[in-house]
């Protein structure tokens, strides 16, 4: 080959190799662009940054109804804490009231009307002085308690007569349903020969009550006259029937 040849082949290769090199550099300038453009548009179909939590976090919300109102119930039956509106915890108010079936176990007092009340001569013989046991029964249906003195006043020929407390110590009595107890009236006697003061009835009011029993006297009919303040017959308390009070 020629000299003259073989440098027009050489400038032919150099303008062939060129013309390849533009075409490549055109063609990686053309997948840049498309490469900015598919990440320009990607960015801006990404939510903004804090503008809201993505689609997945509502699958992981705690029962929307459960969220509004507290606590859910379990199936035990057990409150369990639901999901607030803000996302904190909120305590269930599942607090059962107690029952009120339940009884205080203190028996209410003795009423009047729940007693059936009777009076009978339990003196000894040979005594100088007389004694009434009063019986106090308990008819309610119920165990009720009292304590104390009951009030006793003798009716007679010269008027009401009101007995003095002995001033024994009480005790406070539980009475069961269809139980008794008993207190006792000491009184003097008429031995004098005279017609004394006539005893026509007995009045009694169980303790810490208004109302009042009326019962026929058991006891000697008479007392005798005597002079000088206070009273001769005496009440002992709940508790106490039997010869002196």
């Amino acid at each position: 080959m020629s000299a003259n040849r073989r440098r027009a082949f050489l400038v032919s290769a150099v303008f062939v190799g060129a013309a390849m090199l533009t075409t490549a550099c055109q063609d990686a300038d053309k997948d840049a662009e498309a490469t900015k453009s598919g990440a320009a548009q990607g960015s801006s179909s990404a939510p903004a940054a804090g503008t809201g939590a993505p689609p997945a976090a509502a699958s992981n919300t705690v029962g929307s109804t459960g969220a509004s109102s507290g606590g859910g119930t379990a199936p035990t039956g057990k409150s369990t804490g639901g999901q607030g509106s803000a996302g904190q915890s909120t305590a269930g108010s599942a607090s059962g009231s107690s029952g009120s079936g339940g009884g205080t176990g203190k028996a209410a007092k003795c009423r009047t009307d729940d007693l059936k009340i009777t009076a009978m001569d339990s003196t000894i013989s040979g005594d100088p002085n007389g004694t009434v046991a009063v019986m106090l029964k308990n008819s309610s249906g119920r165990d009720c308690t009292m304590s104390g003195y009951a009030g006793v006043d003798l009716k007679t020929s010269a008027g009401s007569l009101s007995a003095q407390r002995t001033g024994q110590e009480t005790v406070a009595i539980v009475l069961k349903n269809g139980e008794s107890v008993s207190f006792g009236i000491d009184y003097p006697r008429n031995d004098s020969g005279g017609s004394g003061v006539s005893i026509t009835g007995l009045l009694v009011t169980p303790p810490d009550e208004t109302k009042s029993v009326t019962l026929g006297w058991p006891g000697v009919a008479a007392l005798p006259v005597t002079e000088g303040p206070g009273s001769p017959v005496k009440v002992g308390p709940l508790g106490s029937a039997g010869q002196g009070g």
